[in-house]
């Protein structure tokens, strides 16, 4: 039989493909043969073979253990050629099975054979086609222990297949930990280690699966610190890699095994790995004279080492002219470029004014934010708007250059136009930020529908975005007019704050309580809320006192009071509510320190002498054991902190003293 040459169709010869089925294994073999060669570089020819049902024949050859060894050897390196087709051609292959099966031959051939080789090549094939068949690999201890086995001893071509496909399987804490247990860590410092340089085809597979079962796993990590190959660590062998005379894409994988370690706390942020070999490597690898791409995975893996360290922060701000570099990298065309250097702004930015100046004052950054924030690319919005959100925790760039550049038009426009929930989350944090009482931006904020889009954020079913919207909100309404303080009210409804005041998250009943204690501020406007909301807010308050809170969102509610205490008219609201005031009265003998000074600054309110119905109400809190109570404190030594207080609030009962 002749070969096909690459022009001719295979449909076109259809008595080749009839002796694949065949019952004379030599037939079979030879058209097996002549399969594999017309296929070979010819996606055309793929396509082909895959569209006329042969899939299902070559996978029954590929597995059949009662066939000859090389009929099964040329129907797996066919799958391989296929597997190296277009994306429709992975995908047909996948639905049929070839990736379970696949599998299932590795189970069961014997270690070191060319099939073994011939099926991981092919897997791998597979596998490197996103989205990748991970549940075609099962997590099978028995399974895997043969896969690492085959990363620690098989051919090089074996061992970079495994590695290639467990890195890429490798997606969370169950295959971190599976692997982990199967000794992947050791299989993958084999690969690493060697008298001179690994080979990248051999290191970067390696590293890659290093970084992925390190990723966010403690446990892994510190397996991964003291696993040894000869006489040298992990973390060893990663360092001599993150050199200068290395390879870019293995210096850059190094780097990163080193820094998903420190993130998962196996390294400290002050040793010397850390750095001296992982930070100034990404610093380096973000410089002009590197490849974009090379430059894009550095500046992202530098902004998670910096993420949560201010020393590390602080050393990287001043590393190879990391700013500078890091505003090029942000003119790159590449959205990973534009992402990368966007988020490491934001790490360096997270708890130094200074090195905020210094990144505010990169030349024309804030213009770069702004078009981020307006880019096609989703990416590359959400990390203009982390870049933001750091940058707008400076009181000063707040009150110039945030205004100077209008920042909030386009954040408004992004949060406004139903962004997903992770850009909302940032956006919102950024916008609470934004609202604070010194930022110009609140009032132009109000006219684009603040407070209604905000006011929907506290409905939605994440928790972040409720306290968000509370948060901001609360800020909004600090120092407030009060016509902006009844929008917020009338846009929010009572019944919103008391299902808020019911939250399963602390930190949203908490900024719920400080946004009522912000609305009952200034006596005129304390006076004009409780006209309206006054059996809502009493209510509120009264829920809280009486609840099992935790005793910071009781002291919240007991400021409230002490707010309404200082209206005019408002004040006799609690003296009308007998619950209340005796509520008064066992707080000011709590054993809680700070709910009796909270009571005390409700009592104060309420007695001040010189204002109208003062000698009234002495009398009523009197009667009811708010002086007694009052001395009492005053004579605890344990309450001595709260002398100058109490002796104010007593002062004021002249009469009854």
């Amino acid at each position: 039989m002749q070969q096909l040459t690459i022009f001719m169709d295979i449909e076109s010869s259809r008595s080749y493909i009839d002796e694949l089925y065949s019952s004379e294994p030599s037939k079979t073999l030879e058209a097996l043969v002549t399969l594999k060669n017309s296929v070979i570089g010819s996606n055309r020819q793929k396509s082909s073979v895959i569209q006329q049902g042969i899939v299902p024949r070559l996978l029954q050859l590929m597995s059949d253990e009662t066939l000859d060894p090389n009929i099964r050897l040329e129907a797996t390196i066919t799958i391989g050629s296929l597997a190296k087709g277009t994306a429709e051609n992975v995908s047909s292959l996948v639905e049929q099975g070839a990736a379970s099966a696949l599998v299932e031959l590795l189970r069961t051939v014997t270690l070191g054979t060319k099939l073994v080789e011939a099926s991981l090549c092919a897997l791998r094939s597979i596998f490197l086609h996103p989205p990748a068949p991970v549940t075609a690999l099962p997590v099978d201890m028995r399974l895997l222990s043969r896969l690492t086995q085959i990363a620690r001893e098989g051919s090089p071509t074996a061992r970079a297949c495994v590695v290639r496909i467990l890195s890429i399987w490798c997606g969370g804490p169950v295959e971190q930990e599976a692997l982990c247990a199967a000794g992947a860590c050791g299989a993958a410092a084999a690969l690493l280690a060697s008298r001179t340089s690994p080979p990248p085809a051999r290191a970067l597979p390696a590293l890659d699966l290093l970084a992925a079962m390190c990723f966010e796993n403690t446990s892994v990590s510190q397996v991964a610190l003291n696993t040894r190959h000869g006489d040298k660590t992990i973390p060893e062998l990663l360092t001599f890699l993150v050199s200068r005379d290395k390879p870019l894409p293995v210096a850059m994988g190094a780097a990163r095994c080193l820094t998903f370690m420190h993130r998962a706390g196996a390294l400290p942020p002050d040793d010397n790995r850390v750095v001296f070999g992982a930070l100034p490597c990404l610093a380096r690898l973000c410089t002009k004279d590197m490849p974009e791409d090379i430059r894009a995975t550095a500046a992202e893996t530098l902004a998670y080492l910096a993420e949560v360290d201010t020393s590390l922060q602080r050393l990287a701000a001043i590393s190879n002219h990391l700013m500078s570099s890091l505003a090029d990298i942000v003119n790159c065309p590449s959205a990973a470029a534009k992402q990368g250097a966007f988020k490491c702004f934001a790490s360096l930015g997270a708890n130094d004014e200074d090195i905020r100046k210094r990144i505010i004052e990169t030349h024309g950054l804030m213009v770069h934010v702004v078009n981020g924030m307006n880019n096609p690319e989703p990416t590359v919005r959400l990390a203009a708007v982390r870049c933001l959100h750091s940058l707008s925790r400076s009181v000063q760039q707040l009150r110039t250059t945030f205004q100077d550049h209008a920042v909030w038009k386009p954040l408004m426009q992004l949060l406004n136009d139903s962004p997903g929930t992770e850009l909302l989350t940032v956006g919102s944090s950024t916008l609470c930020n934004l609202l604070l009482e010194f930022s110009p931006a609140k009032e132009p904020m109000l006219d684009q529908g603040a407070v209604e889009m905000l006011c929907n954020l506290t409905k939605r079913p994440e928790a972040a975005l409720r306290l968000n919207g509370i948060w901001a909100l609360m800020n909004m309404a600090f120092q407030a007019e009060q016509k902006v303080k009844q929008r917020i009210l009338s846009c929010l409804g009572t019944e919103q704050m008391f299902r808020l005041l019911g939250d399963s998250d602390t930190r949203v009943i908490m900024k719920t309580l400080g946004l009522l204690r912000n609305l009952l501020s200034t006596r005129q406007h304390i006076d004009a809320i409780m006209s309206e909301y006054s059996s809502q807010v009493m209510q509120a308050v009264i829920v809280v006192l009486e609840g099992s809170y935790p005793a910071e969102v009781k002291e919240q509610a007991l400021c409230i009071l002490g707010n309404i205490g200082d209206g005019e008219k408002a004040k006799d609201l609690i003296m009308a509510n007998e619950d209340v005031l005796r509520k008064l009265v066992d707080y000011l003998a709590h054993p809680e320190s700070k709910l009796q000074e909270a009571a005390l600054f409700v009592a104060n309110n309420l007695v001040w002498r010189g204002e109208a119905g003062a000698a009234a109400r002495q009398a009523r809190l009197a009667e009811l054991g708010v002086l007694r109570a009052l001395k009492l404190l005053y004579a605890r030594q344990d309450a001595a902190h709260l002398h100058d207080k109490v002796t104010t609030a007593l002062a004021q009962f002249s009469e009854f003293t």
